[in-house]
This record gives structure tokens, C-alpha cells and sequence, in this order.
């Protein structure tokens, strides 16, 4: 499962029932979505053009609960016309009976002719879930219970080189508070709590059309997360982290989308920090924090279709990779993850989409607004 964007809403109904429903038609939700700003552009005079989309979801983690996505797209500069795309930011929240809570935050800023990019990643959480350990074999065995309370935010500044080239400089902070229930197996030894701050370098290369909603070109980027107790980590330790996507258009409503990503990590790494295997984004279907080492790697192939009015599909398929050395990445079986996904369009680029994604020995279903990838 994901975190606080596994919410699993009321767009099912929303999305594939209302065409068919007897109270609701397509004016009817269309003058709705109007109404909570679904199709509102940002005009001059106006700061961001909201949506609003609440509704309630289950998990077998989180059981029921209640759950909302905010998304809005703005300019910095309405009269810029020079910005290749609108601004993008979003909020999702949730709160459920298990005793979880969370919100989280992702924006895109465009500004000075997308010459300046401010990109921003972050979330506060309360949830109960489980850890198995480190390395394929640990995710192997049985888990132990804990409340993880966390708190991460990853702003980033970019900067344009040339057509389609950026080098960025950012932050990395995250802090952690983990409770144990019933410490056993030589697992109560690892640190309840942990800090971990430190500065970010990027560059990438970004053809993208819309980056909520890609339906052509390429994206690259290669960041390097150095974590110091100068800069007020608990400990010394580096990631790097690779990614690089290709869209290709099979006509106006077909979109092929190819995803490769990884993440290595380096010194006294804490273990809440540790890469991991499986999000909203990629290898979707696997509990986060089950599959945990030094690197990970992925690599998926999405299938992605416009239907009628505000209604899309989607169909994927992937593989990953863990090992405590790169050596060592195909030591183990890999892990496999399969999945299907709903997307309704809450405004022109931006979807809210519901994923259902399978993996060895596990489920998962994710909301989140915008692509995984």
C-alpha cells in the first residue's frame, strides 16, 4: 500500500457508475465539477484554480476511513504565455479507524519562461504498519507491528542550461518516530527515532509535454542526496537516485509510457531510509517497507487510454530488483507487479487516478492525483 495517497474513493462512483446512474448524468457532474473549479483555467487575477474531490476508502491496513485530493494549476505570471505548461499543485489527506492519519503535498512550479523550476515533495503521517527487516530473505519471514510517525519535505530549485536541460540544487529532510509493539527477533535494537537532512544535486533533461499528464517526449535525471550531522543528520550517508522515461503517442487518445528507475545508497544509512521496493509510482502492489536494502531498481511499461468524456484506462507491468550491492541485484527472484488502473479527469491535464496493482503474495490499491510516472 501507499501512504496517505491510498485512498480508495468514491470516483468509482464518480467515474464508472455515473453514466449509467439514474439521478446522475454526465451535465450533471460535469455543472458539479464546475462548481468545485474542475474546469476552471487560471486567469488573471486569480491565484490558483482549485478542485475538490472528498470521498470515503478501505484498506485491510487502514480499514475505513475518509479521505480528500485538492488539485489546482495556476502561472505564476497569468500573461506568460511563454510557460510551457500550467503550474500544478496538489493535496491529498486521510484519516481512518485503524488510528491513521496523514496529508501530503506535491507542486510544480513554472516560472520566468520555464527558465526557473520549484518543485516541491512532502508529507506528514501517523500510521500503523510493519517491518520485516533489511534484504529479500528478511522480507521473506514474518513482520512485526509499529506506528511509524514521519515527516518529510524535498523542496528543489532548477535552473535552465539549455532547451530541455536543467541542473538543480534542493533539501532533504525527514524525521522519524517509530513505536514497536512487541519487540522481538533482535529487532527492538534498531533506533526508534531518526533524522536525516541534507543538501540535493540534480540535473535532467525534460521533453515532457505535461508533466501531470505526459503524452509525449522523454525525462532523465540524476540526483545525488548527500545526508551530513553538519547539516543535522544522525548519520553520513549518500543516494543516488537514476530515472529516466519515454512516452510514445500511438494516436490522440493511446499513449505508451516506459519508466526505468533506481536508487543506491552508500554509508551509515538509517533504515527508515534505506531504498525501497514499492509506492504509488512504481511497483505498485507491494507493501512499502517489505522489501528494503541498499539498491533498487525497476523497470515498468504502461498502457494508457482516453475512453469517452472524463474516463481513461490504464494496463502495466513491471519488474524489480533488490541487493545490498549492485553486484547482488539479481542474487534473488525478482519481483514482479502487474496492475490495472482507472483515471477520471478532474481538469484538462490533470487526472485523479485509482490503481489496483498486483505483486508476488500482494495487493494494493493507490489514489493519487496525477500520472505514477
Amino acid at each position: 500500500m501507499g501512504r496517505g495517497t491510498q485512498l480508495i474513493v468514491s470516483l468509482l462512483s464518480l467515474g464508472c457508475g455515473l453514466s449509467h446512474s439514474a439521478t446522475l448524468n454526465r451535465e450533471s457532474v460535469d455543472t458539479l465539477l464546475n462548481q468545485l473549479g474542475a474546469d476552471r483555467a487560471p486567469l488573471a487575477g486569480d491565484n490558483v484554480a482549485w478542485s475538490v474531490l472528498p470521498g470515503p476508502f478501505y484498506t485491510p491496513e487502514l480499514r475505513l476511513g475518509m479521505g480528500a485530493a485538492i488539485a489546482g494549476v495556476y502561472r505564476v505570471t497569468p500573461s506568460d504565455d511563454t510557460t510551457t505548461q500550467n503550474s500544478a499543485i496538489s493535496f491529498t489527506g486521510f484519516v481512518s479507524t485503524s488510528g491513521a492519519s496523514g496529508v501530503g503535498v506535491h507542486n510544480y512550479t513554472f516560472f520566468a519562461g520555464d527558465r526557473w523550476r520549484l518543485f516541491v515533495d512532502g508529507n506528514i503521517a501517523n500510521i500503523p504498519t510493519k517491518f520485516w527487516g533489511v534484504g529479500y530473505d528478511a522480507a521473506q519471514g514474518t513482520a512485526q507491528n509499529y506506528y511509524d510517525t514521519s515527516l518529510r519535505i524535498h523542496p528543489q530549485l532548477l535552473r535552465q542550461l539549455a532547451d530541455h536541460f536543467y541542473l538543480g540544487i534542493g533539501w532533504d529532510y525527514s524525521a522519524q518516530h517509530a513505536r514497536f509493539d512487541h519487540p522481538e527477533n533482535g529487532k527492538s535494537t534498531l533506533p526508534n527515532s531518526s533524522v536525516s537532512s541534507g543538501i540535493t544535486f540534480s540535473l535532467n533533461y525534460d521533453s515532457r509535454d505535461v508533466i501531470t499528464r505526459p503524452q509525449q517526449g522523454q525525462f532523465f535525471n540524476m540526483e545525488l542526496r548527500f545526508f551530513d550531522p553538519k547539516m543535522g543528520a544522525d548519520t553520513r550517508f549518500s543516494v543516488t537516485e537514476l530515472q529516466y522515461d519515454v512516452f510514445f503517442p500511438l494516436d490522440a487518445r493511446r499513449v505508451l509510457a516506459l519508466d526505468t528507475w533506481g536508487q543506491f545508497a552508500h554509508g551509515d544509512i538509517p533504515w527508515n531510509r534505506l531504498p525501497q521496493a514499492g509506492d504509488d509510482h512504481r511497483l505498485r502492489g507491494y507493501y512499502p517497507g517489505r522489501y528494503r536494502d541498499n539498491d533498487v531498481v525497476s523497470v515498468q511499461i504502461e498502457y494508457r487510454q482516453k475512453m469517452s468524456w472524463r474516463h481513461g484506462i490504464v494496463l502495466w507491468a513491471g519488474m524489480g530488483a533488490i541487493g545490498d550491492k549492485t553486484q547482488n541485484l539479481f542474487h534473488h527472484p525478482l519481483l514482479p507487479t502487474v496492475g490495472a488502473g482507472y483515471r477520471f479527469e478532474v481538469k484538462p491535464d490533470m487526472n485523479v487516478r485509482l490503481d489496483l496493482g498486483v505483486g508476488r503474495d500482494s495487493a494494493g490499491f493507490y489514489f493519487q492525483v496525477a500520472e505514477a510516472f
